[in-house]
């Protein structure tokens, strides 16, 4: 896997670059701010690009407003967004064209590296990995999702995180079985057509992340 990451703290950027690369992955440029990004992602195409939200000049949104334009630029690239704080109020400009290949963590995630590589490969594939303080947050208010029942709402909670429906079922306590009920559940209340499974659990996680946002402002 190929990585960009942009972070103006030095110690942290320097940081990342060791993690990685001591778990074999490659990371190809390491910047500062959200100008020094642009280019090198679209001189290195990497899989997956690593970016502070608050970034200089004004230490606001710079990092986010970079990682949508290079979505523009390049369709495919996954992009996983740090932040200190909870932030959801991106969360709509982060999603616009969809979940998948997404990554929104909080920095001290870091800390369990397993569980931050493999949000890295995840969101590399194509999946999601959202910070699970960033969705309970999220969870707090729930517009157009009132339909699901307590047990379905944790579900895709979970699914929103990035979890896979065995990784639900370990956390939950339940069988995958009782699981995939509450998937095929989800899909039925929320109205979404028969299709690719992986499909219809990116349109629910989005539906889901965006009813959240919008009852919040």
């Amino acid at each position: 896997m190929r990585i960009v990451i942009a972070e103006d703290a030095a110690v942290i950027r320097e940081g990342l670059v060791q993690l990685l690369a001591d778990r074999g992955l490659e990371v190809v440029a390491a910047v500062a701010d959200a100008e020094a990004l642009l280019a090198a992602v679209d001189e290195h195409r990497p899989d997956v690009v690593i970016a502070d939200i608050r970034m200089p000049p004004t230490h606001r949104d710079e990092g986010l407003v970079a990682a949508v334009e290079l979505r523009r630029r390049h369709p495919g690239l996954g992009v996983l967004l740090f932040s200190q704080y909870i932030e959801t109020r991106y969360t709509d400009r982060l999603l616009a064209d969809g979940p998948a290949g997404i990554g929104y963590l909080l920095k001290d995630r870091v800390l369990d590296v397993d569980e931050f590589v493999a949000a890295l490969h995840r969101i590399a594939e194509g999946g999601t990995a959202l910070d699970p303080q960033v969705v309970s947050q999220l969870l707090g208010s729930r517009s157009g999702l009132g339909a699901l029942t307590a047990r379905e709402l944790q579900t895709l909670e979970l699914m929103a995180e990035g979890l896979t429906n065995t990784a639900i079922a370990r956390r939950m306590d339940i069988t995958q079985r009782a699981v995939e009920k509450h998937v095929a559940a989800i899909f039925t209340k929320l109205r979404l057509e028969r299709g690719e499974d992986e499909h219809r659990r990116i349109l629910a996680v989005l539906h889901y992340l965006r009813g959240s946002n919008g009852a919040q402002s």
